[in-house]
């Protein structure tokens, strides 16, 4: 019994840190990709899109029009911060951040995440919205 009870814990830390792991590689996948945005490496930010999303914007010009006149709290903010980590509305992993834009307005921007065969992480959709009772 004891030998069960040890491969147990043992299963659970694992599984703990593998979910600790995929959630720090998927927050810096939305990191590189903001900090791509500021620097205007539109080829690297382009990278971090998932193929979904590249085959919808299959250049790196028409990409990055979609994401200055659709999206600019994410394009130019003045600060994030990751908040959670939680399924978007179609259950798929997501990271959520609060962004602050140029005019100080507050926005939340849910990333949907998806798993490439290689196990890194691209980023599927960005749904962004005003922050719920941060802009006064």
């Amino acid at each position: 019994m004891r030998g069960l009870l040890v491969t147990l814990l043992t299963l659970f830390s694992l599984s703990s840190a593998i979910a600790a792991e995929n959630l720090s590689s998927r927050q810096a996948v939305v990191e590189q990709q903001l900090q791509a945005f500021a620097h205007d490496e539109d080829q690297t930010a382009y990278g971090f899109a998932a193929p979904i999303v590249q085959q919808a914007f299959p250049t790196v010009d028409i990409f990055m029009s979609m994401v200055k006149n659709g999206y600019r709290p994410v394009y130019r903010n003045t600060e994030h911060t990751f908040t959670v980590e939680a399924p978007d509305q179609f259950g798929r992993p997501a990271v959520h951040v609060l962004l602050t834009d140029e005019n100080g307005l507050r926005w939340e921007a849910i990333y949907a995440m998806e798993q490439q065969p290689d196990g890194s992480w691209k980023i599927a959709a960005c749904y962004l919205k005003p922050a719920t009772g941060a802009n006064v």
